[in-house]
């Protein structure tokens, strides 16, 4: 019985060792996370203070530019230091040694408040400290010699980051040494502290909030004007286009009177070549039909567009088109740009209108490359498509300043744009339904591609490639 009384002793002091080591064991664990806990939070907050503290230097370290300081300036504020010096010696300053000394360096430093104007203010301040502490003699000169150096610290100092930290610690530095630190004026001159400070910063709002609501207005006027200018551009392009598509219809139109008198003439003698006059009038009248469909779409040019430049003397001339295309890129590379034309796919006849709108994008882009890249390599590629005819113009040379008007006819027998840019070749496409895409090539130079639907058909082309 002993035995197991003994074993059962045993068996208990060693359950109640191994709670109280287990019990040990969790009151550490749980002291070792806290104490990880608070250092985690003591590290966070050190972050948090060493992350102020380097922004507050890189502030303190920011410079900004600053206009020279003429003569002139510094003559005057050298007159305005002796003035101030002189008031501030007519007090009677305490018997200290080198008392006359360090009122005088108190307003000194003024000379320089536009070239040092950070060391200007210190220099005043500790002046003042050196002078009238702590005894606190300080006159009204003294007071507003401080407040000046402060100001031209602020305004003037390149240091501007440094300018403004150095207020509210100039603040801690006299509060900690002066007791009393109101101004030594009269009492019956309160008010001046008042109402002339009051003064000064609503003039300053004012002024402020009179140059915003300037500056708003001028640029919702410069907006109105540029929209204005906008609606100018697109009318004139509008007008121009229906100028261009008029011609297109009108010779259609008169294509089909000849061709229907023709019809007339030998429809008894030969009616093969009746039947071959008429189906010209049919083919005709639908391109006339096409074409119609899109000049409703714009505003007929207004009687006095010739004297805007919208039709010269050379609106008499015939519109050109794909056949005239192959001419006008010879010469361009004549007068120097080596450009190249590709034609792939089916190539079959094209509308009037839609050939001129091809040719007057192929004339745009080119004469941009021109304007504005120089002479590099150029490709103009011609892309059949079942149903739709692709146009690219390809350079790779890099921008220049450009070197003439955006428009007009150009020198070296170069021909100039004849619309208002990239905002007229949008607008032609966007007349026959088609896609409009300019901007810069991933590598290098400027790509114009315009996409225009048009019918399959199996003519032959006017234009072939080389």
């Amino acid at each position: 019985m002993r035995g197991i009384f003994a074993a059962a002793a045993a068996d208990f002091r060693l359950a109640g060792s191994f709670a109280r080591r287990s019990r040990v064991g969790r009151a550490g664990d749980a002291a070792r996370a806290t104490r990880e806990d608070n250092e985690l939070v003591s590290k966070s907050r050190r972050g948090l203070v060493r992350a102020g503290f380097a922004r507050a230097l890189t502030f303190a370290r920011s410079t900004e530019p600053r206009p020279a300081v003429s003569r002139r300036a510094v003559g005057i504020d050298v007159g305005l230091a002796a003035v101030a010096t002189v008031a501030a010696l007519a007090v009677p300053p305490p018997a200290r040694p080198l008392e006359p000394l360090l009122v005088a360096l108190t307003t000194a430093p003024l000379a320089l408040r536009r070239v040092f104007p950070l060391t200007a203010f210190w220099a005043v301040l500790a002046a003042i400290v050196a002078a009238y502490f702590p005894q606190n003699h300080a006159t009204l000169v003294t007071f507003l010699t401080v407040s000046f150096a402060a100001y031209s610290a602020v305004v003037h100092s390149r240091y501007r980051g440094a300018a403004l930290l150095s207020m509210p610690l100039a603040t801690v530095v006299v509060i900690a040494l002066f007791a009393d630190t109101a101004p030594p004026v009269p009492a019956r001159a309160t008010p001046l502290l008042i109402f002339i400070p009051i003064m000064i910063v609503g003039n300053a709002v004012h002024q402020w909030a009179q140059r915003a609501g300037d500056s708003g207005a001028r640029l919702r006027q410069a907006q109105a004007e540029h929209e204005a200018a906008t609606r100018h551009a697109l009318a004139v392009e509008r007008a121009r286009i229906a100028s261009e598509l008029h011609d297109v219809v009108t010779h259609n139109v008169s294509m089909m009177v000849v061709q229907a008198g023709a019809a007339r003439r030998v429809l008894g003698a030969d009616p093969a070549e009746a039947i071959k006059a008429l189906l010209a009038v049919e083919s005709s009248g639908r391109t006339a039909m096409t074409e119609l469909r899109h000049l409703l779409g714009l505003l007929s040019p207004p009687p006095e567009a010739a004297a805007d430049g919208v039709r010269g003397a050379a609106g008499l001339a015939p519109q050109p088109g794909l056949a005239e295309l192959r001419e006008m890129i010879d010469r361009v590379a004549a007068a120097g740009l080596p450009v190249e034309l590709h034609v792939s796919g089916t190539p079959r006849d094209l509308p009037a209108g839609l050939g001129l709108a091809v040719f007057r994008i192929v004339q745009e882009a080119l004469t941009n490359v021109i304007k504005h890249a120089g002479k590099p390599p150029t490709e103009v590629r011609l892309s059949y498509e079942p149903a739709a005819l692709v146009v690219e113009v390809a350079d790779g040379g890099r921008p220049i300043p450009a070197a003439a008007p955006a428009s007009g006819a150009g020198g070296d027998g170069v021909p100039g744009g004849a619309g208002m840019g990239l905002l007229g070749l949008r607008e032609r496409v966007a007349l026959y339904g088609g896609e409009f895409t300019a901007g810069p090539r991933p590598g290098g130079g400027w790509l114009v591609t315009a996409r225009m639907p048009v019918e399959p058909a199996q003519i032959p082309a006017e234009v072939t490639s080389p």
